[in-house]
């Protein structure tokens, strides 16, 4: 193709080493079918050999040979894919959570992949379809959906007018400044690459990123018009996928569809309207459904009205999508917990539960609530991860937790720590740290949660009772508090 060409000639004239290059914008993302581009593998690998070039445990595989397929076999360890993640956001993972022995078990080597996909969904990948066996057994067209998504996520996440106000050159009001504000990452590219188009004689406009752009013209004339280090982007494909949480939920159709997540058949979508939505009384039917399903639940929403999410009220929305998030965790626990006799879970028994574990793990720490400010140092819930996963962790690792460093260290590592053993959580260090009362309730849920969860996936189907150390254990202890009975 010609514009891999021109990226050839452009490369030898400035090197490959342009940390802050666009270059890989351009590959193809998707991996719909199992078909492997050539060219897309080699960005990729392009980009990590840029990126990760000088990391002290993966100089022995780097650079890897973009014409081999020698990429599948680095990440089946878990450790690149870990790295890349923290290059896209910084300081997602822990790197002392990433087992980086230079034999890892099987045991190990899946820690490190639950930890990379659990970590990859809080970044904002979407990982579905793809599971730890796939990354181990290095299937090629799932491996490279996961690379993709992440190098996405890298090299978008200062396309927009906080990070980079000079994008204000592409409107001419404040109306146009409003509208490019609620645009998603990818189209604001869109609407650069037109904007410099104008500049030349090329008289199209590029409306997407691949039939419009296949043919290179395109992109040779943006080459021309630019300085000649700079690339041509390429699209990704984001659909439903949110940017602004309170812009984007405006319309009641994404809340609508999470809500049919979390409460199957709940929805009447016989009375919604999909997006592109022009008609804004079509918004507020949308989202008088949303309050009035919230209501449903039993959400507490006292003076919540649909058109106050019309509005992109922040506080609304964020009470809304809080409780929300409490429920789905609810019922999770409440499906998993056959013995409850299907009686409500509640945040008591939450607690309770926590310290029945900690206790009987024969530590003396203990949260009297969750707005418990002794929480901040994170130590008991690496007691609390501790008691249900013996091995997760690492004692030499966790400080004091006396100061505010010292504190952050200890709350990064518990999320990892959870993350690594399957737990899927939200949240940040500052949760931790600053004791963020809602934010401690739904780790300690999903704590709860994977510890329910964890020995019905380790039974055998033969039912034999040493199918897993540690499995009857985890399964006695599950059945054995009495909080929950």
């Amino acid at each position: 193709m010609i514009y891999l060409k021109l990226q050839a000639h452009v490369n030898a004239i400035i090197g490959s080493g342009a940390k802050n290059s666009s270059a890989f914008l351009k590959a193809a993302t998707t991996t719909l079918l199992h078909t492997i581009s050539d060219s897309e593998k080699s960005s990729y690998v392009a980009h990590i050999n840029n990126y990760l070039s000088g990391d002290e445990f993966l100089n022995k595989y780097l650079p890897i040979n973009p014409s081999s397929n020698d990429l599948f076999e680095v990440v089946k360890d878990g450790v690149l894919l870990c790295k890349l993640i923290n290059v896209a956001v910084p300081g997602t993972i822990d790197e002392r959570a990433i087992n980086t022995k230079s034999m890892l078990n099987p045991w190990e080597r899946n820690e490190n992949h639950t930890l990379c996909l659990n970590s990859a969904k809080a970044i904002g990948c979407t990982v579905v379809n793809i599971g730890t066996q796939d990354i181990i057994e290095g299937r090629r067209h799932l491996v490279l959906g996961v690379i993709s998504q992440i190098i996405k996520i890298q090299l978008l996440a200062d396309l927009n007018l906080k990070k980079t106000p000079q994008l204000v050159e592409l409107v001419d009001d404040s109306k146009d400044v409003e509208e490019l504000m609620s645009l998603p990452p990818d189209k604001i590219l869109l609407r650069w690459m037109n904007f410099q188009l104008r500049k030349t004689e090329y008289k199209k406009t590029v409306t997407n990123f691949s039939s419009d752009v296949k043919d290179a013209e395109a992109y040779t004339n943006l080459l021309n018009v630019l300085a000649p280090e700079h690339k041509s982007p390429s699209n990704f494909d984001s659909s439903m996928y949110i940017n602004n949480v309170f812009e984007d939920l405006r319309d009641g159709w994404i809340l609508l569809q999470t809500l049919d997540k979390v409460s199957p058949g709940i929805v009447n979508w016989k009375i919604a309207s999909k997006p592109p939505i022009k008609l804004p009384f079509k918004k507020v039917e949308n989202c008088n459904q949303v309050v009035k399903l919230g209501k449903q639940l039993k959400f507490s929403l006292v003076n919540i009205a649909g058109n106050d999410i019309v509005q992109g009220n922040k506080k609304l929305i964020l009470a809304y999508l809080w409780q929300l998030m409490r429920y789905n965790i609810l019922q999770l626990l409440k499906n998993l917990r056959s013995h409850s006799n299907g009686k409500e879970i509640t945040d008591v028994d939450i607690l309770e539960w926590a310290n029945a574990k900690v206790r009987k793990n024969g530590s003396q720490t203990r949260m009297f609530s969750f707005r418990d400010k002794s929480l901040s140092d994170g130590i008991f819930f690496l007691e609390l991860l501790s008691s249900v996963q013996p091995r997760a962790v690492n004692w030499s690792l966790v400080t004091n937790g006396v100061t505010d460093e010292e504190k952050k260290m200890n709350a990064t590592y518990v999320i990892s720590i959870a993350r690594k053993m399957g737990c899927s959580i939200f949240l940040l260090p500052e949760d931790i740290t600053e004791v963020n009362q809602k934010m401690i309730l739904t780790l300690t849920a999903s704590i709860m949660h994977w510890t329910l969860k964890e020995p019905l996936q380790l039974i055998k189907p033969t039912g034999s009772p040493d199918s897993h150390n540690g499995s009857g254990s985890l399964l006695d202890d599950s059945t054995s508090d009495s909080s929950l009975e």
